[in-house]
């Protein structure tokens, strides 16, 4: 500190002598200041060189991980890369022209990019094993934040303070990201767990339903439960079309509708306390055992499909677009999302003039109000086990710098002017998305790291550019963002209490058990039913996280 305090004086003193060396004004212009010698000169130039040169060794970062930066020595990193399954013809998830594009970037500072396929479907548990045994690569990626805080925890990944947080590091990372996304990824301590992604819009899932047969049955469009289960009850057993082949109801998500029969959704203290992990929350709102209660009508009635449980996306996606499923909910806009395969226009293929679409969520059965469950504003996570060393590191966090540029994750998501894409304004229109479907948006979310749902400003331009990516269907995307945001807002809570990571396995396997058991029993073991779920909650250790929970959010 003291030798980059001298350097500075010395450069201030160098200025303040040039200002008066160099005055101009009126009085002074009949005495000519003395000329320097040459030699004088150039001491004084190699001094402050040498000054300013000491100053920037002071400040600068001992990691430089702004993409441009630093040229580094042919270091390999390999990176997760979560696999649908869905590559085109001619194409592998870790052999296509956007992987290959990421590789020749990268390469120009001397950062080549090997990347680890992971089934998206099991990626928790995939990543357990790798980390387990050592083999996790050198960025890995979860949207379960408790295991990367707990791995962090048990001394197996990297504090990331050291390579993003100095002035001059990773500042395209820290300008897209904010300082408010950035900070989920850390624990109380202040110590950089992982790099949480931002998302484009916190929407998270919608209802949605077959219009057509709500028009040719005389129907409104429910806004309460038990209006939904009247319009389902004739969809199936007294169907418009006839068909004796229909489905009533498919869960794929439940966030939304366990909002109609929440008693904590109104306190954003006590739904913070939740939380979000199924187990939890089933324990510590009591409005899911009414919510509960209805899904066992559902199923006795023959509404809810008798094994919703087992089903597979493929298998879901079967009954959506033969035009089976009367109602479901499911990820938001995932009736038109190209990125889910198109839903609605295969159903009006195969069934001219259905219609499956989104319809505003539930009022709630304890105060009449709409609640809209939402993501918190950071996505996925992506952190280093210490398996990589710190050249490593630091060539990942320049990989996610990079990708925070609009050469980085712009291309990837929007891809390039002229083909993918023409600028209306400010906002990237999509040219021809069956060309883009099968050239680009089959990757795109899952290669841009930093961001979910696309590289965008804000929310608004998202829902713009977005609608685009549907000829036909427009209408739909934007209702859909607008229905899956209606009423008060609850956004998930980022924070993960210390026993959560310990115990919440043992609590999945109850509630995996358990919401089978309370979904399928007969109306009349209901009751003694859920009562066993929530004691073998207790006996899993439940409360313990409820505690933790509630200390810190209410700092009991």
């Amino acid at each position: 500190m003291k030798r980059k305090m001298l350097a500075s004086l010395l450069v201030l003193t160098m200025v303040g002598t040039g200002l008066v060396g160099c005055g101009n004004s009126a009085s002074e212009t009949t005495t000519e200041a003395p000329k320097e010698s040459a030699t004088e000169t150039k001491q004084e130039t190699a001094a402050t060189e040498t000054a300013e040169s000491e100053a920037e060794t002071e400040t600068a970062s001992k990691y430089q991980t702004t993409y441009g930066s630093k040229m580094f020595d042919d270091v390999t990193i390999t990176v997760e890369l979560f696999d649908r399954s869905n590559a085109p013809d001619g194409s592998t998830i870790t052999d296509n022209r956007w992987t290959k594009y990421a590789q020749e970037q990268m390469a120009k500072v001397g950062i080549n990019v090997e990347y680890v396929p992971v089934s998206r479907w099991d990626e928790v548990t995939k990543m357990q094993t790798m980390v387990a045994s050592q083999t996790a690569p050198d960025l890995t990626i979860t949207y379960t934040y408790a295991y990367a805080e707990d791995y962090f925890n048990q001394g197996g990944t990297w504090d990331l303070n050291e390579f993003i947080s100095g002035p001059d590091q990773a500042q395209n990372l820290k300008a897209y990201l904010g300082e408010d996304v950035i900070d989920i990824g850390r624990n109380a301590d202040g110590a950089l767990y992982g790099i949480v992604a931002r998302r484009a819009t916190t929407a998270k899932s919608n209802l949605f339903i077959r219009k057509d047969w709500l028009d040719k049955l005389g129907k409104s469009v429910p806004t309460t439960p038990d209006e939904l289960f009247d319009v389902l009850n004739e969809m199936v057993h007294n169907n418009p079309d006839g068909r004796k082949d229909v489905v009533g109801a498919i869960l794929y998500q439940m966030w939304n509708m366990k909002t109609a029969f929440s008693q904590v959704v109104s306190d954003p203290t006590e739904f913070a306390i939740a939380g979000t992990e199924d187990a939890v929350s089933e324990y510590y709102d009591k409005g899911m055992r009414d919510f509960y209660r209805y899904l066992n009508k559902m199923y006795n009635a023959g509404i809810l499909h008798p094994e919703y449980y087992t089903l597979s996306e493929d298998q879901f996606k079967s009954y959506e677009v033969t035009g089976a499923l009367a109602f479901a909910e499911h990820n938001v806009n995932g009736n038109v999302d190209v990125l889910r395969g198109s839903l609605l226009k295969t159903l009006q293929e195969n069934v001219p003039g259905a219609d499956f679409v989104s319809i505003e969520n539930l009022k709630n059965i304890n105060d009449g109000k709409q609640y809209s469950a939402a993501y918190a504003s950071g996505g996925l996570i992506a952190f280093c086990p210490k398996t990589a060393d710190a050249e490593k590191v630091e060539a990942c966090m320049t990989y996610l710098d990079w990708m925070s540029t609009k050469e980085g994750g712009f291309v990837f998501y929007h891809g390039f002017e002229g083909e993918h894409f023409d600028y209306d304004g400010t906002v990237p229109v999509v040219k021809d998305a069956a060309y883009n479907s099968t050239d680009k948006d089959w990757i795109r979310t899952d290669l841009f790291l930093v961001g979910n749902q696309g590289y965008f400003a804000n929310v608004d331009d998202f829902n713009a550019c977005t609608s685009k990516e549907a000829p036909g269907y427009e209408d739909h995307v934007i209702n859909n963002y607008e229905n899956a945001l209606k009423g008060t807002i609850c956004h998930d809570s980022t924070y993960t209490s210390p026993s959560t990571s310990e115990l919440l396995t043992d609590l999945n396997l109850v509630k995996d058990e358990y919401q089978v058991k309370c979904v399928t029993c007969p109306e009349s073991e209901f009751e003694s039913t859920f009562d066993e779920y929530m004691e073998q909650l207790e006996y899993a250790g439940v409360q313990t996280i409820i505690d933790e929970r509630t200390a810190y959010y209410k700092g009991n």
